[in-house]
């Protein structure tokens, strides 16, 4: 049993005030469940998230958690809706009884504690070695593309998109109201599929901060393009981890902050 649920959105009644007066209406709302994790029947962690592309999310998380080291570890996974669960049978990189890795509860603002946040990323972080380059012209063409897939964002103003490319062919689109779930639904798909990381690059709707340059270092994509603006932090982070950063891609332009090399004419 693989069955996974693959919805993004939920309609509900609203109340609107416009032109003066209250109208009722229609709305679409983005979907936000919460999926408990278990591992060889022990419970890891909840992820707050939307509930599509799951397997994908479920394998990208574990793999960035440091639990996995490939696909190739995860010998079964079963999801059952209703409550929420999905158990994983897997060979697993690390001990899951400790106190520092049972029973977390992800939520969908990305609210881990610092200790928490340093202890799991300083195991599994990795400086970049090979990436591609990309042309001026491939990362405005590609943040356009990820636009042109964010029909929930537009639908709704309340997920995150992210896409990853190989040079400028889109191979995969994800969306989620956690940023780090839906980059972890891309790491779960290029795991699945077997797509080496040196070969693509990120394109995503969010802001350049500090915990997204490390789960692009845990996915091993050594470019993020963003619409948006970075952290001084995440460019401290970008340095050391030699990954590319593009920002505020559009109208034409944008910023290259880190290892401008990688980005040319």
């Amino acid at each position: 049993m693989e069955k996974e649920m693959n919805r993004h959105t939920t309609e509900r009644g609203v109340i609107r005030y416009e032109g003066g007066q209250f109208i009722e209406q229609e709305d679409t709302i983005a979907l936000e469940k919460p999926l408990t994790i278990r591992i060889n029947q022990v419970e890891f962690a909840t992820v707050v998230c939307t509930p599509d592309h799951l397997k994908d999310m479920v394998v990208g998380f574990l793999a960035s958690e440091g639990v996995i080291r490939s696909y190739r570890d995860v010998e079964e996974m079963l999801f059952n809706d209703s409550q929420g669960i999905v158990n994983v049978k897997a060979s697993v990189s690390m001990s899951l009884t400790s106190e520092t890795y049972t029973k977390r509860v992800i939520s969908s603002c990305c609210g881990k504690s610092r200790h928490f946040y340093l202890q799991s990323d300083s195991q599994t972080a990795r400086t970049i070695m090979r990436a591609p380059k990309l042309t001026a012209q491939e990362c405005l063409s590609n943040m356009k593309k990820l636009q042109e897939q964010s029909t929930t964002f537009k639908s709704t103003g309340g997920v995150h998109n992210a896409a990853i490319f190989k040079g400028d062919e889109l191979i995969a689109s994800r969306t989620d109201i956690g940023r780090h779930n839906a980059l972890d639904k891309l790491y779960g798909y290029a795991l699945r599929h077997h797509i080496h990381p040196s070969e693509l690059s990120v394109a995503f709707s969010g802001r350049i901060s500090s915990e997204v340059v490390l789960k692009l270092s845990k996915m091993g994509i050594g470019i993020l393009l963003s619409k948006s603006a970075p952290t001084d932090l995440a460019l401290q982070l970008a340095e050391d981890l030699e990954i590319t950063t593009v920002g505020f891609i559009r109208k034409g332009g944008f910023n290259i902050y880190t290892k401008h090399e990688r980005i040319i004419i």
